[in-house]
């Protein structure tokens, strides 16, 4: 691929992305798209469109630009909860660290590759963009302590930075959890794996066990019920019980209840809004199989999508697609035919069939048996992060190799020198994919066309009415967090190999901080919050993609044969290794378990301000089965309940009372 069919790439996706980004800024003005662009201030405020007919309802405008960048992080934290935070963060530490790459590796990287060999110039547009690559600099070159003194510069800023990103995150989580009202899950607890009794129903079971084994801090309990379309409400073998203090909940989950360990199953109840119903009447016993399952289909699919990789790896490859399709000979022959399928197809194709794999990943998920909401999205975001990483760069680096080499590595300790040979001449796709999946996705992510398409169908085919689209989205963090991962990842293995990918890159992260605070903020609901434990994930990916990174420079030194960068890399590995550690031993302990600490304070800041009969009075109602718990007020604290409490009016009357009960209906049938 040479510079004119990158050009070609870019400005294909220039053109989509300014378009997209001009309608959204005109359709967002109409009255009757308030339901697409404004669903989170609708569901939370109620809405009044304004039907004024002036001009500037069809200029576009940045003003949603500028309100997206103003959005302080307290109001983010109260609009879209912790795991907004989080990800805005995310965000702003790509920019940071990738802009210290772009800096060091234009300066010093780029043109030691570019004039690293002598070789025949071509006019620019023309120059192959192997040659701004590491491929291009002769072996044994002096040069290359310049790509060691790079990579060394980048990784000592990203651990920098993921040091204070990680203390910063972990005080926020720490003050989120004794900052807001107290939450109903911090006195409850799931029990699984009831035994079954011939004598006594799975509801006196729970009392009896609990009233012997802690009698001095059980307060009561309430069953799980399975309900389906055929069959009557049964008991299920799980129940979540209430405890009177915080610290007595926390110890009852974390401790072994019996003496076999599938029996009295405890774990820390989530969040009311955030229960997974319909997973909490699986028997216990059945989850490992069910794990097993989801683990060999998420393989399965994997090796499938092989097919779709190698074909848009093919493309690609222009002179062994002429020996095998001889009739396509005289088409890529043409110019603007070639810079076409070599820059823009392979990636749009990868980007087409990447589109199932969220759903997918969703559904098995799912089936996984996941207690509550977020732990779903959450395994799911594992599931495609794995699947994206593997795919768009692990198979993409060997299938190129296969089809140019017809060979590939034959034992595991020839992948350092496979993946440092494969991995400058795939970055131009890197580079396209960057383009068509980032830029192009950001587009459509802000113009919404499947909302969009549904509220106009509805309008127009159906005249059903303006209000008649009301669809209630959250944020697919199980999606665009591994996006954001995967830019990532291509960032740092192709930083000082290819530096080409960074302007790209950085201008990607620029306009995904932009358009996804203005998503948090207007459309996407937050029906529950995670906690902030996306985080971690963010991290373990960062540090995977720095050591991969480092092991392939260490190969492409080791090729290259220079034998001082390739001992200077070797330090800092270890040395990225230990930073990993530390960070684990530090800070990852806050996010999995809730500090005892924090809670035994907690009860008795709420013992001495007399808040506790309150508190008891609303844990049974608050994990009520067959009631909404959108509403929830009281004593307890969701995110977005402070701007919600302020602009909506308590019902006073027999109309408002209707409409809210409407309203909860309606949050109940799309939960």
């Amino acid at each position: 691929m040479n510079i004119a069919a990158l050009l070609t790439s870019a400005g294909i996706n220039i053109v989509v992305c300014v378009v997209l980004f001009s309608l959204y800024s005109i359709l967002r003005k109409q009255p009757s798209n308030v339901n697409v662009y404004f669903g989170r201030k609708l569901a939370n405020r109620g809405g009044s469109k304004n039907l004024d007919l002036s001009f500037e309802r069809f200029v576009p405008s940045p003003t949603w630009v500028m309100k997206a960048c103003d959005t302080t992080q307290e109001e983010l934290l109260d609009i879209g909860g912790l795991d907004a935070v989080v990800f805005s963060r995310m965000l702003v530490l790509s920019i940071r660290v990738f802009s210290v790459a772009a800096i060091i590796c234009t300066i010093l990287v780029l043109p030691v590759n570019y004039y690293g060999h002598d070789r025949i110039r071509k006019d620019l547009p023309f120059e192959s963009l192997e040659a701004f690559t590491i491929e291009n600099v002769q072996e044994g070159s002096r040069w290359l302590w310049t790509h060691c003194l790079a990579l060394y510069i980048i990784s000592l800023t990203t651990c920098s930075l993921l040091y204070f990103e990680y203390k910063t995150i972990t005080n926020l989580c720490l003050v989120h959890i004794t900052g807001l009202p107290p939450k109903p899950s911090q006195f409850t607890i799931l029990v699984r794996g009831i035994p079954w009794s011939p004598d006594d129903s799975y509801c006196e079971a729970v009392k009896k066990f609990f009233t012997y084994y802690h009698p001095s801090t059980y307060l009561s309990h309430q069953i799980v019920y399975k309900c389906g379309a055929v069959e009557k409400i049964k008991e299920c073998a799980a129940a979540f019980v209430f405890f009177k203090t915080r610290y007595a909940a926390l110890m009852a989950a974390r401790n072994l209840q019996a003496t076999n360990p599938m029996l009295w199953v405890t774990d820390q109840a989530p969040e009311p809004r955030d229960v997974y119903w319909s997973n909490l009447c699986i028997p216990y016993k059945q989850l490992w199989i069910r794990k097993i399952f989801t683990w060999v289909a998420s393989f399965t699919f994997v090796l499938l999508f092989l097919i779709p990789v190698t074909f848009a790896q093919g493309l690609t490859q222009l002179d062994k697609l002429e020996k095998m399709f001889p009739f396509l000979t005289d088409i890529l022959q043409k110019k603007f035919t070639v810079q076409l399928v070599t820059g823009y197809l392979p990636s749009v194709i990868l980007v087409l069939f990447l589109i199932g794999v969220g759903p997918m990943m969703m559904l098995l998920s799912a089936v996984e048996g996941p207690i509550s909401r977020s732990s779903r999205k959450r395994s799911a975001c594992y599931k495609v992060l794995y699947f994206t990483i593997w795919n768009v760069f692990f198979v993409n680096v060997f299938a190129g190799s296969v089809i140019s080499q017809l060979s590939v590595f034959t034992s595991i300790t020839e992948l350092p020198a496979q993946l440092a040979k494969a991995v400058p001449t795939q970055a131009t796709f890197f580079t396209t994919y960057v383009l068509s999946s980032g830029w192009a996705s950001l587009a459509f992510e802000i113009i919404q066309p499947f909302p969009l398409f549904c509220n106009i169908f509805q309008r127009l085919v159906l005249c059903s009415g303006q209000d008649s689209y009301n669809g209630t989205l959250t944020f697919p963090y199980h999606t665009e967090v591994p996006r954001i991962l995967l830019f990532g990842f291509l960032g740092f293995t192709c930083s000082i190999l290819a530096p080409l990918i960074l302007p790209f890159l950085l201008f990607y992260f620029f306009l995904a901080y932009i358009v996804y605070r203005n998503q948090i903020l207007n459309v996407y609901i937050t029906k529950y919050d995670g906690g902030g434990q996306l985080w971690p994930i963010a991290f373990n990916t960062t540090i995977f993609s720095l050591l991969v990174a480092q092991i392939i420079a260490l190969g492409v030194f080791g090729l290259k044969q220079s034998s001082i960068a390739s001992a200077f890399t070797i330090p800092l590995l270890i040395g990225t290794v230990l930073f990993n550690q530390y960070c684990r031993q530090r800070f990852l302990p806050v996010f999995k378990n809730n500090a005892a600490q924090v809670f035994i304070d907690m009860d008795h800041r709420d013992a001495n301000c007399r808040r506790m009969d309150e508190i008891y009075d609303q844990l049974h109602s608050a994990y009520s089965q067959f009631s909404t718990n959108s509403t929830q007020s009281g004593c307890f604290g969701y995110p977005g309940d402070r701007e919600r409490a302020q602009s909506r009016p308590i019902p006073i009357d027999m109309e408002r009372g209707k409409e809210s009960i409407k309203q909860d209906m309606s949050w109940a049938i799309h939960r």
